[in-house]
């Protein structure tokens, strides 16, 4: 009963608390409605560019013509900010890369990586941008580009493909021992995969390349003349 009355006595001095301020508090839950309601449509509005943008790239996929870089950025430019439309940059960017347009692919690599530089994929994107310099003799370049990949990826492959690309520009300029340590770094990574073993295969033709070791002679001990 005392609690009963508590609550009682505890409405009726909220009452003209809620009359003089019901303005104010009217105002409140319609701002907050409005706040809901907005929250709800940007989400509604970024599934349904998700789903949009999901469809086209599934189109591209099943297209009987076949997928090509032309579709692939389409996709990119016409669906921004959606994880197909960053996968589509990705795939158009190697479909030029794949058809000798190297230049172009750096572009498309370098765009998607300044645009998320903190996607799952940004580590592949860094990859592209490496090969792609590397392609075009830009060497000097693209050594850098691998070893920013390499420090800045925490993908085990793409760490592996970059090693890889730096060791075959160090065997061209003669830099045999840093290419044989690369190599070995590539071969332990992966000693089951497909690159594993080509950098196995170019271990021991670098071993047949260095020149061995000079072995030590034991110098002669002069004779005492009067013996």
């Amino acid at each position: 009963m005392q609690a009963q009355d508590s609550t009682t006595l505890f409405l009726l001095k909220l009452w003209p608390w809620v009359e003089a301020n019901k303005n104010r508090l009217i105002g409140g839950a319609v701002i907050a409605v409005i706040a809901i309601f907005i929250i709800w449509f940007v989400a509604c509005q970024r599934d349904s560019k998700e789903i949009a943008a999901g469809q086209a790239m599934t189109q591209v996929l099943l297209s009987s013509s076949g997928s090509s870089a032309d579709a692939y950025l389409q996709i990119a430019q016409q669906h921004p900010g959606t994880a197909a439309g960053r996968r589509a940059q990705l795939q158009g960017a190697a479909a030029l890369f794949d058809a000798g347009k190297f230049a172009d692919a750096q572009t498309q690599f370098q765009k998607f990586l300044d645009a998320n530089p903190d996607s799952e994929f940004s580590g592949q994107a860094a990859l592209g941008v490496a090969a792609s310099l590397d392609a075009q003799d830009k060497t000097d370049l693209a050594v850098g580009a691998y070893q920013r990949a390499i420090s800045s990826s925490s993908d085990a492959m793409v760490v592996s493909a970059a090693k890889f690309g730096m060791a075959r520009i160090e065997e061209s300029q003669g830099r045999l021992n840093d290419a044989l340590v690369l190599y070995q770094g590539v071969a332990s990574a992966n000693p089951g995969g497909s690159l594993g073993s080509e950098a196995t295969m170019r271990l021991m033709d670098l071993r047949n390349k260095l020149p061995a070791a000079t072995p030590a002679t034991t110098p002669k001990v002069p004779l005492k003349s009067g013996l």
